[in-house]
């Protein structure tokens, strides 16, 4: 039977219930704008039965508050954390392609390449109708100097891009270790309360939050377990085991956490030709390993970061090992057969048989159009008679294969058009002669030390011809290509590799001096200095020579532009859907774990009118209590 005070008891434990009620609505008002915090809620269940022997059997206790927790869906949460991975990564793609977007546009204040190009024609056209005037030749010269100049400052533009991407992926790495480890130590903190007894909420919304921000620059993935009491399995021992994995390798380990390291690349392990010094690659601090910084799923901020800064199209080289020896690979199959379309660097990297090979050198074979056949590269590590057979047959590819248009794709695509419009260029110029009846050379060339021609720069690599039966033709050190007959000496294949965006000038020495610019045959000078027939044959260059992707040179920027401007949209186009999947995904979380104020008002006045009816119930008790003690006698 139960106690005649037992009523009392029962009427407490609804007052306290409320008041716990109370208080947790009120801390959920306090909190309404603080972000990350989760709507908390007092979990309620009826106290046990007590048994009365009496004809009903037992009795209710009262009502018992087991424990104050979060309004939070799992669900949600990780649906939020996917899309914003795939957000932070069209996000920033599109803050870098705008820029680069805007450096090829032409506007009213920024004069591009279609004006400067045809400017140079235009003075062409006056300098035909006047070869012999030597103002009208420095306006031209003047022009081609303007057009150089153009590419010399895009070269430089995307390479200052190239390196305010590499110090933003060290941000990023420097944050996410911050993250690890602040998520290591509320894991620490969590638990201890929570093996207490008690409920760690705002300490659980912290790292939620944190794991938001991470979510941002990387793909995230959450599993959390219920540490098992070995002896006991059934027993809750209000641990748990907490594991965060980052484009899937773990960073967080419960109280133990990884951090990644940047290293910077050494000059022989470039990716492309026009990479500039020091570009980062991410490691594991702790061993070392490479970090996956561009997995195949959506990657966030920091995979957007090394798409743009390394993204190459897939076209860096491409072959088949044939064959290896101590410190050389011989390669041949080639996916890239003219030597001024190669985008490697001299000395740089190179991946075969799932192993990295940094080369200082290489040198090549061709066929008799000058079309590469085979490559050997001078590599710096030294392989044993096992390791070179087992490259045999592998493939191998120059730097890394990044399937994305981003800065080393343009830079790629400026230089094969200078390199293809300045050797057709060059080559008739070479067949005329200057205003002093002297030879003349090359009108664009590669900025070095001797202002030469650019295969005079290319001291580290020897270009050989080994079917043509001999006749090769060396020139300031360098091999060239001969003719395939050997007795024909005028047949000469020169190179533009080493030709850039970066360092393509005008001649020092024309610019020096206006009349060293060849505007007539040898023939022609005979006949008169005026004699435009050099002339006639450069202005059919402007449209009517192919030059660059199967069109004219006037056709180069809108092949450019149209690649940017493509990607840019996609990027637009991608961050609006999944800022608007972001806005659904908010609600419907916010929908569970969000403090509504109308809906605590109305749980403020539903707990306040508990509490005054359990605070009713005690003052009834009390008046029988009263009348039971007091004016009860015998």
């Amino acid at each position: 039977m139960s106690s005649t005070f037992f009523g009392l008891t029962i009427a407490y434990s609804g007052l306290n219930t409320a008041q716990a009620q109370i208080n947790t609505t009120a801390n959920n008002i306090s909190n309404v704008n603080t972000d990350g915090y989760s709507k908390q809620i007092v979990n309620t269940v009826a106290s046990s039965a007590l048994r009365c022997y009496q004809s009903w059997g037992t009795t209710g206790t009262g009502v018992e508050a087991t424990s104050v927790t979060q309004c939070r869906d799992l669900y949600y949460d990780e649906k939020y954390w996917n899309n914003e991975s795939a957000l932070g990564f069209y996000k920033k793609k599109q803050y870098y392609m705008d820029q680069i977007e805007d450096y090829f546009s032409e506007t009213k204040s920024n004069t591009g390449f279609s004006t400067i190009y045809a400017k140079m024609f235009n003075d062409m056209s006056t300098l035909q109708g006047s070869p012999g005037d030597q103002t009208v030749r420095k306006e031209f010269i003047s022009s081609a100097k303007q057009l150089t100049e153009y590419f010399n400052q895009m070269y430089t533009k995307l390479q200052d891009l190239q390196n305010s991407i590499n110090d933003e992926i060290k941000t990023d790495v420097d944050d996410i270790n911050a993250i690890a480890e602040k998520i290591a130590i509320l894991n620490k903190q969590i638990n201890v309360i929570e093996q207490g007894g008690g409920r760690a909420n705002e300490l659980r919304d912290q790292r939620a939050l944190l794991v938001d921000e991470l979510s941002e620059m990387v793909d995230v993935t959450v599993q959390e377990d219920q540490v098992i009491n070995s002896n006991n399995p059934e027993m809750y021992t209000g641990a748990t085991y907490y594991r965060l994995n980052i484009n899937g390798q773990n960073l967080v380990d419960t109280y133990e956490y990884n951090t990644l390291s940047v290293v910077s690349r050494k000059p022989e392990e470039m990716y492309n030709q026009s990479d500039i010094d020091g570009l980062y690659s991410i490691v594991w601090t702790k061993d070392g390993d490479k970090f996956n910084a561009t997995p195949s799923t959506s990657g966030g901020t920091l995979k957007a970061m090394f798409e743009v800064r390394d993204g190459n199209n897939k076209e860096n080289l491409h072959a088949t090992v044939t064959a290896a020896t101590y410190n050389t690979i011989t390669v041949s199959g080639l996916s890239i057969t003219d030597i001024n379309e190669f985008n490697m660097p001299l000395r740089g990297l190179i991946n075969t048989n799932a192993r990295d090979y940094t080369y200082n050198s290489f040198s090549f074979n061709t066929d008799g159009d000058g079309k590469v056949t085979s490559i050997t590269f001078n590599i710096d590590q030294v392989l044993s008679g096992t390791e070179c057979d087992n490259l045999v047959s592998q493939a191998l590819q120059v730097g890394a294969e990044v399937d994305y248009m981003g800065i080393p794709y343009y830079q790629n695509q400026m230089n094969l058009f200078l390199r293809s419009f300045c050797e057709k260029f060059n080559q008739i110029e070479q067949t005329g002669v200057d205003l002093l009846n002297n030879p003349m050379g090359s009108f664009f060339v590669a900025k070095d030390s001797l202002d030469s021609l650019v295969e005079h720069q290319m001291t580290d690599v020897l270009f050989t011809e080994t079917d043509l039966g001999g006749g090769n033709i060396e020139k300031n050190g360098v091999t060239l290509y001969s003719s395939k007959d050997p007795d024909d000496d005028t047949k000469h294949y020169e190179t533009y590799y080493q030709l850039t965006a970066g360092n393509v000038q005008i001649a020092r020495a024309t610019d020096k001096d206006p009349r060293i610019f060849a505007t007539t045959t040898p023939e022609g000078f005979y006949d008169g200095v005026d004699a435009p027939d050099i002339v006639e044959q450069l202005q059919q260059l402007q449209s009517k020579v192919k030059l660059f992707r199967g069109g004219g040179g006037n056709e180069f920027l809108q092949c450019i532009y149209a690649d940017v401007t493509v990607d840019t949209q996609e990027c637009k186009i991608f961050t609006t859907n999944f800022t608007n999947i972001q806005s659904v995904i908010s609600e419907q979380r916010m929908s569970i774990a969000g403090v509504d104020e109308d809906e605590e008002a109305l749980d403020l006045i539903k707990f306040q009118n508990a509490y005054n009816l359990a605070s009713k119930c005690i003052s009834v008790f009390s008046e029988i209590y009263d009348r039971l003690i007091l004016q009860t006698g015998v």
